[in-house]
């Protein structure tokens, strides 16, 4: 089979990774409360469970649904050449990925085989980093290239939609599937604010074809000031959307609810609505 272009220097993603600091960062602090609830609203046992995600020493090593505590197995993001950890057989009742989907080269492959690690009725929980975030960066980097260079360099990465989300999960083999999105909008003192932290969280350029040269100062001021003219408050700060995507699906088992067969309904839907 014809293994997928490279998007993402994961080497690269890697030395980014190791070189910042210590502690967790907000960004992974909110995915993990908010993994932390959909979990609680869940009756179901977990007996073995792992997750997935950039800084493993960051990763929680217990979880609880509203019935049950359990045990994660913990597994590093980013660690090898492969995108899926070296999960041990076959029979993960949950796995739980937390961003590193945006950051694969092959999606649905990923997809797939993380539910191939799972036991019949077991569930697969993916949080990514969506199409929307840093899309204020984005659109002032275009105008900066095009200002001070004449075009557009590849310098934030694309990013998953929403809208792809079921069928990338249905693709995958999964049943019942789940996509939705929490957005939360960050405020900056100033756009070199937003660039600095980026640069701390290890989220800097991670493509492939991301320019080999670092960005001059007049192309880094450029940019601050279209980012500042489109998308800065009255009190001066600039804002930035993050996006995070979550997709969730359960490996097939007879059990669980299938949609009923077309033409069984045995109620016409203009008798529900009371029309004749």
């Amino acid at each position: 089979m014809t293994q997928p272009a490279s998007i993402f220097d994961t080497a690269q993603i890697a030395r980014n990774l190791a070189r910042r600091p210590k502690g967790g960062d907000f960004v992974t602090d909110l995915v993990l409360a908010d993994l932390e609830d959909r979990l609680g609203t869940l009756i179901r046992e977990f007996p073995r469970a792992a997750i997935i995600g950039p800084d493993i020493e960051h990763l929680p090593r217990t979880g609880a649904t509203a019935s049950h505590s359990f045990a994660y197995e913990r597994h590093a993001a980013f660690a090898g050449d492969d995108d899926v950890p070296a999960l041990q057989g076959d029979a993960y009742n949950l796995i739980v990925s937390l961003l590193h989907l945006q950051a694969v080269n092959d999606v649905p492959g990923y997809l797939a085989r993380l539910r191939a690690r799972l036991a019949p009725d077991g569930l697969l929980m993916v949080a990514a980093l969506g199409g929307q975030t840093l899309t204020e960066l984005r659109e002032a980097f275009l105008a900066a290239d095009a200002l001070v260079l004449g075009g557009a360099s590849a310098r934030v990465a694309p990013m998953i939609q929403v809208r792809d989300g079921g069928a990338l999960l249905q693709r995958a083999g999964l049943a019942l599937p789940v996509a939705d999105v929490e957005t939360h909008v960050v405020r900056y003192p100033q756009p070199f604010a937003l660039m600095a932290e980026i640069k701390a969280l290890g989220a800097s350029n991670p493509l492939v074809d991301r320019p080999r040269r670092p960005a001059t100062r007049s192309l880094l001021a450029a940019a601050a000031t279209a980012y500042a003219e489109r998308d800065a408050d009255a009190d001066g700060r600039v804002r930035a959307t993050l996006e995070i995507i979550w997709l969730s699906g359960w490996a097939p088992h007879e059990s669980q609810q299938k949609p009923l067969k077309p033409g069984s309904a045995t109620t016409r839907l203009g008798d529900v609505l009371g029309r004749s």
